[in-house]
């Protein structure tokens, strides 16, 4: 088991700052690779307050604030032109970047697109759901409208 400090929130392991132990192979391969981890070292133990807050400061300032761009989320339709083939095939998929851009066009909010989770590949036009982690215990649902974009 390696002993690590997340850098990034990664679902299922915990937080930005949270020292976690995981296997071996899945530290070495996975998460310090990509960047979502470094090692754990006394060192590196000092970090975790640096960490902790750069999280806090990107953490929406108030419950309440937090509250109003859910109901905000979960009363809207976002609509996200993609370039299409024949069939309403897209052209690769969408991204967590991508709604986040259209969640902010539409003038909603300026959501973060690590915070997003989308259950399913969209690989089609049409309606989809995709969650928004807005605080540690607060989760939107957003509905998107997949259409194709005006050629």
């Amino acid at each position: 088991m390696s002993k690590i400090i997340l850098t990034h929130e990664v679902t299922g392991l915990g937080a930005p700052g949270d020292v976690i132990e995981v296997k071996n192979g899945y530290a070495r391969n996975y998460l310090l690779p990509q960047g979502f981890a470094i090692s754990w070292s006394r060192g590196a133990e000092k970090q975790v307050e640096q960490i902790r807050a750069a999280r806090a400061a990107r953490e929406l300032a108030t419950v309440e604030e937090a509250l109003d761009i859910k109901a905000k989320l979960e009363n809207a339709r976002v609509r996200l032109p993609v370039k299409t083939g024949t069939g309403g095939r897209l052209f690769g998929s969408v991204k967590t970047g991508d709604i986040a851009a259209a969640v902010s066009a539409a003038g909603i909010a300026e959501l973060d697109k690590r915070k997003i989770e989308i259950p399913t590949a969209i690989k089609t036009v049409g309606d989809y759901q995709a969650t928004v982690r807005l605080r540690e215990d607060l989760i939107a649902t957003i509905t998107l409208q997949v259409i194709a974009a005006k050629k």
